[in-house]
Order: C-alpha cells, then structure tokens, then sequence
C-alpha cells in the first residue's frame, strides 16, 4: 500500500485534531488556583484539618458549582454556591475528621454546570 494513502487515512481517523484543539467535553471550566492534590502530613487524632482549594472561572459565562460529593462522613465540603462570573474566583472548602488512625487519600468530586466531567481533587496524610 502507498504510503501516502496510510497518511491520509490516519490523518481521517475519528477523533484525530490536527490542530491539536482539545475536545469540548473534556475543556475545565474553571482554572484552579491551588494545588489539586492537597497533602495535609501528619495529623494528630481527632484533630480536624482544613483546606479551600480555589478556582477561576475561565468562561465567558458565568459557571455554577452544582455540587461537590465527598467519599466518606469524615470528609465535609462547602462551595461557593452564587455563579462564579467570568474571571472571578470561587472556593470549595474541605475540612477532614481525623478520628481514625492511620495513612489515607480522600477523593472530592466537583460538578459544574457546564462541564460534563466533574473535576477531581484530592487530600491526603497520616493520623498519628
């Protein structure tokens, strides 16, 4: 087979963007300002350890966090419920319960108005 013609079918492909434009579904929303995989160390038991992860809205729109689901009753979570206008900045505050001992990491699932796939962040450490 030519070449040429292998080329022009792979450059065909479903899915294929020269332009190397990312695909609507999966463009954020938001720009977050802060670390995403936040590491809170060594937490003494029965401490509760807080962090506000911070994010941007980047759209010209404005963007409205719908909700944010934890993985667990030791995790709690509060957002910025108003919609974010365009350039503006909004919050989702984590605060951990550490009554069990031990190392863990935590997922904290962020969904957006106009986002299909919900933004992931992260919190981990160790209950002495």
């Amino acid at each position: 087979m030519n070449w040429f013609v292998l080329i022009l079918c792979w450059f065909a492909l479903p899915g294929f963007t020269g332009d190397k434009a990312p695909r609507p579904d999966t463009v954020g929303v938001v720009n977050w300002l802060t670390e995403t995989d936040h590491d809170f160390g060594e937490l003494r038991h029965g401490a509760t350890a807080r962090f506000v992860f911070k994010f941007q809205n980047t759209q010209s729109g404005p963007v409205v966090l719908e909700t944010v689901r934890t993985t667990c009753g030791c995790t709690a979570a509060e957002w910025t419920e108003a919609p974010i206008e365009p350039g503006q900045t909004g919050e989702v505050v984590i605060e951990f319960d550490a009554n069990k001992g031990g190392a863990f990491r935590k997922k904290i699932t962020v969904f957006f108005d106009k986002q299909r796939k919900p933004e992931v962040l992260w919190i981990e450490g160790e209950v002495l």
